[in-house]
């Protein structure tokens, strides 16, 4: 027997995502008897407790008996149980300082970390995300406070609507002002940033159209790698040699500052490549973008101006042109800024949905027979020792 044990997440502000739903893993032990799945009581999880317990899932505090322990967040120090196979978003991969004491914590307790973000396909693709969701509810609340902001229309909070569907229902009847909006990225948030756009019935134009003539109705255009950054020394661009060398690019988003009204920023980004403008852009009078949604949300990353998240609850602030101080938002001399780490959250069922449907479609079958490269690739920590893929990690690991 298998046991599969679904944590509360303890990290704060609650997320209240799931690896799996009740449905899924009601699912699963009917078709695989050999898999019992617990789930940790909690109280801010998007489906109630009742809700696993009416599926026939046992519902316990201590899951000390589990094979494996899947969460969605970083999993607060106190709670790790040593010696346990953990899945989750870690958010270690980039040394990040804030999680270095939950990092070495694993070693020390000698935990096996799986990490989903590093679960690919063999073309590097991401296997699991809520990336789209990301894109989605980023996407909207982008446009949400360009609405605040000029007073020409109005959009609701998407955490008021049950589901996806009941969103969309939102946008009937919307009718939205002659803007322009750049969307950067080609993965799974740009995949949701693009369904909020056509959902709105906002216009796709080509790159070259968008810079060089305004519309009478309201258009955007989507930025991949190519339109983003090109070589310092030949001018071109190469999608791989790019990820590999970064530093040898410069970007070339400058232009479209100047007939943007919002930015849609889903691009993945690290610190060693070029951000899409600089502070001192800001001072151009030609710079137009009033309103940019960080999906990616780095601070001071590819869009310089993020000055650090807000809660889902207010996920807008102002940065003022001239002082490059937060402030509040939609003010005159202010551009806004909505940057949200949890952004998912706002659809969480919808959102949990997706991810187990992926979770059961390419991981779990490999996880629990037989370890596949997969599930290698992704184990950074395997019983408190670093694994082959991650020795870079030594001196963040203190080791």
């Amino acid at each position: 027997m298998v046991k599969i044990g679904l944590i509360r997440e303890g990290k704060f502000p609650a997320d209240n995502r799931v690896a799996l739903i009740p449905s899924q893993c009601k699912w699963l032990q009917r078709k695989f008897p050999s898999i019992k799945i617990l789930v940790q009581p909690s109280s801010h999880r998007c489906f109630k407790d009742k809700e696993y317990e009416m599926a026939g899932i046992e519902v316990k505090e201590d899951l000390s008996e589990a094979d494996f322990l899947f969460g969605i967040k970083e999993v607060p120090v106190a709670d790790l149980i040593p010696n346990k196979v953990y899945l989750f978003f870690s958010h270690t991969k980039k040394q990040q300082l804030y999680n270095q004491n939950l990092f070495r914590t694993i070693l020390q307790k000698k935990i096996t970390l799986i990490d989903y973000e590093c679960m690919e396909h063999e073309d590097g693709q991401r296997i699991l995300g809520f990336g789209f969701f990301a894109g989605v509810v980023g996407a909207h609340n982008g446009m949400m406070a360009y609405g605040k902001r000029t007073g020409q229309y109005n959009l609701q909070r998407v955490y008021l609507q049950p589901s996806f569907r009941q969103l969309i229902h939102t946008y009937f009847g919307l009718k939205l002002p002659n803007i322009k909006v750049a969307v950067t990225g080609s993965g799974r948030v740009a995949h949701g940033l693009l369904e909020v756009m056509n959902l709105l019935g906002i216009i796709e134009v080509e790159p070259d159209e968008y810079l060089e003539r305004e519309f009478s109705y309201p258009v955007f255009t989507q930025l991949k790698g190519v339109n983003l950054y090109e070589h310092k020394i030949n001018g071109g661009y190469n999608r791989e040699d790019f990820h590999q060398h970064p530093a040898n690019y410069k970007s070339i988003f400058h232009p479209y500052t100047k007939v943007t009204d919002i930015l849609m920023n889903g691009i993945y980004w690290e610190k060693s490549m070029p951000r899409l403008f600089e502070w001192e852009d800001l001072a151009d009078p030609q710079f137009r973008i009033k309103t940019i949604a960080d999906i990616t949300d780095d601070k001071d990353g590819s869009v310089p101006i993020n000055l650090g998240d807000n809660s889902m609850e207010d996920p807008v602030y102002g940065v003022d042109r001239k002082t490059r101080q937060k402030t509040a938002p939609y003010l005159p001399g202010s551009i806004d800024i909505m940057a949200v780490g949890n952004l998912p959250n706002e659809l969480p069922r919808d959102a949990s949905r997706y991810f187990g449907e992926q979770l059961i479609k390419y991981v779990l079958e490999d996880l629990i027979k037989s370890p596949s490269q997969v599930i290698e690739k992704a184990t950074m920590v395997k019983q408190g020792q670093l694994s082959e893929h991650y020795q870079y990690l030594k001196e963040y690991a203190g080791i």
